[in-house]
């Protein structure tokens, strides 16, 4: 057992004192990631705050803002158009108990006049635009604005439809790929592998693991950015296990270090985004783009 130990114990030293200069230093072992954009403000849902969510006036106002990204969701009418919209089934949205998938692009029911903004509970958005965005048509107005497009469905279709898009506005470096889950991703990335894109759930999960047991450092990444919650937004009095858990400032730092941009959201308060940039998020993404471009401005994060 003592002769183990003296073999082991060195042993464990050592990779200790490696994984930690690795994780300080990726670039002995890593090539940074280029990616062709940078963003430190980013609109979820266009800035769902501010105008009616995923509408082209909610993209416009939020580049007029200053916006550096715009993330939005897709699903597929009936007919085969590519619609902005975070729900397939829209009765959150518009009060009508109907799916995209169901109905033609002509058929789509208009916004409400006033809805809910879903990460700030009470607080409503309005505008003049009540009518869904098509993809095509954010990609036509903003031809150079980096897009995060979130895929919730393994449609295979709306896919290669999107991948499409994406191909003939020549767009495919500031566009993303994102999904929750690693099945769409798989599906994503087989449909058009030369977008950049973004950790799934289990792949968040593994990248946690291989920080905790010290491997990340000797780890290759494919992902170029890694898009989070910001954990207190949902329960600020009792956060404490889970943010220790997930929010480390070592891990961060590490992926930035290799060129992976990490987003934390939904930061709605000036207080929410102090606490992701130090935590070392190197964006936010907020429903309030005006507000976000205020609290960058104030701290000369924005240039």
């Amino acid at each position: 057992m003592s002769s183990f130990l003296y073999f082991i114990l060195p042993a464990l030293g050592g990779y200790t004192l490696t994984s930690l200069y690795l994780l300080k230093n990726p670039h002995v072992l890593h090539r940074r990631k280029r990616t062709a954009f940078y963003c430190t403000h980013i609109s979820h849902r266009g800035g769902c705050g501010e105008r009616i969510e995923s509408t082209m006036e909610a993209f416009t106002h939020a580049v007029e803002q200053g916006t550096q990204m715009l993330e939005l969701d897709c699903h597929l009418t009936n007919d085969g158009h590519v619609v902005v919209s975070h729900d397939e089934n829209l009765r959150r949205q518009t009060g009508h108990d109907v799916t995209v998938s169901s109905l033609k692009l002509q058929d789509l029911p208009l916004y409400k006049e006033r809805l809910e903004v879903t990460f700030f509970s009470g607080r409503f958005s309005s505008g003049a635009d009540r009518r869904f965005a098509l993809l095509e048509d954010v990609f036509r107005k903003f031809p150079e604005m980096p897009v995060s497009i979130e895929v919730k469905e393994n449609n295979h279709q709306l896919i290669e439809k999107i991948s499409d898009l994406v191909k003939r506005y020549n767009r495919e470096e500031i566009t993303v790929w994102a999904s929750v889950k690693s099945s769409i991703m798989e599906e994503c990335r087989r449909t058009n592998d030369s977008m950049p894109y973004s950790f799934t759930m289990s792949r968040g999960v593994v990248l946690l693991l291989l920080y905790y047991s010290g491997l990340l450092p000797f780890v290759p990444l494919g992902e170029s950015l890694l898009q989070f919650y910001l954990p207190h937004i949902f329960n600020r009095s009792d956060c404490r296990s889970v943010c220790r858990l997930t929010m480390r400032k070592s891990l961060f730092k590490h992926l930035a270090a290799r060129g992976i941009q990490v987003h934390l959201f939904v930061c709605n308060k000036d207080e929410d985004i102090k606490a992701a940039f130090e935590l070392g998020a190197t964006g936010v993404m907020s429903d309030y783009p005006a507000l976000l471009s205020n609290y960058l401005s104030r701290n000369r994060r924005q240039d």
